[in-house]
């Protein structure tokens, strides 16, 4: 498996879940001042042209939600996802997809100060925290005391918040992401 990576990219929450998963998997180094990630060589790997990407054999995955979709998947043993028949999964996959479609666009229309259009299709930034805190409940993780690969998405995102200077400004939610940061393979970002 390789995990193409630059540390000053989003491939970080990639490795956060190969790292979660107990996954031996290489890194390709990806320059992206020299754009290696738009040579014709890696656009096969990601026609975006962008990180992160995986290939494991014949597979190849890129944007971060299918890559921790993928690995909890692949890594059954790690316990990151809900079994496909299980209860859970239907919550586990709305969040995974929450991520992406909801709080990181209306989050970048926080920091960016712009207003959410509703026709964007997406909530305003305080509706989202209060679905995620929603969704914590009384628990340390999403799922209560059990970390998925929810948490790496979710959490990734209070994560560069916080990187970039900004902060929720509610407690339960900045405890949660201390939690996540306290994870021995958990993501630290400077």
């Amino acid at each position: 498996m390789k995990l193409y990576f630059n540390p000053r990219s989003r491939a970080v929450i990639g490795k956060w879940m190969l790292d979660e998963a107990g996954a031996e998997y290489e890194i390709v180094p990806i320059d992206l001042e020299k754009r290696e990630q738009k040579s014709p060589e890696f656009l096969k790997v990601n026609p975006a042209g962008k990180l992160p990407a995986l290939v494991d054999g014949e597979a190849r995955v890129f944007e971060n939600a299918a890559l921790c979709l993928y690995i909890a998947d692949k890594y059954p043993q790690a316990k990151l996802a809900p079994k496909v028949d299980a209860p859970e999964r239907g919550r586990y996959l709305s969040l995974m997809v929450y991520s992406t479609s909801q709080l990181e666009p209306s989050m970048g229309d926080h920091m960016a100060k712009a207003p959410t259009l509703p026709q964007r299709g997406w909530t305003e930034y305080e509706q989202t925290l209060d679905a995620v805190e929603r969704e914590l409940g009384d628990g340390p993780y999403l799922f209560g005391d059990w970390f998925t690969a929810a948490d790496v998405m979710i959490g990734s995102m209070f994560i560069y918040q916080r990187m970039l200077g900004g902060a929720t400004g509610r407690p339960k939610l900045e405890a949660y992401v201390d939690r996540l940061q306290a994870r021995p393979k958990g993501l630290k970002l400077r």
